[in-house]
């Protein structure tokens, strides 16, 4: 589910107290994104939407959440909105941050 080894990278990358620094500002920023589409997704906004999620997902290691975000992205943006599941994007990210937080 999550890439120990991208962690460690940018962990080494930017130093310990700035990668506690900067994980806790991508998981808020992850965590808005999550609420609004919980909320109100709006159709022509996820294709934006996953594709911010896929990034920051990618960049804490988090590879499961990453790959269904870019296939959701993808059928956004070929206007397959119904097509898109986020209730497993919501729990990958749960089950990710959960196991994230643990380590």
């Amino acid at each position: 589910m999550i890439c120990w080894d991208r962690v460690n990278e940018l962990r080494e990358e930017i130093g310990d107290e700035d990668f506690a620094e900067v994980a806790e500002v991508f998981l808020e920023e992850v965590e808005e994104v999550i609420s609004r589409l919980k909320i109100s997704p709006v159709p022509e906004k996820l294709e934006e939407d996953l594709h911010f999620l896929k990034g920051s997902a990618l960049n804490l290691g988090f590879e499961a959440l990453s790959q269904m975000c870019h296939q959701g992205e993808l059928r956004a943006a070929s206007g397959d909105y119904a097509g898109i599941a986020l209730a497993p994007v919501f729990e990958t990210y749960r089950q990710s941050r959960a196991e994230f937080d643990a380590r």
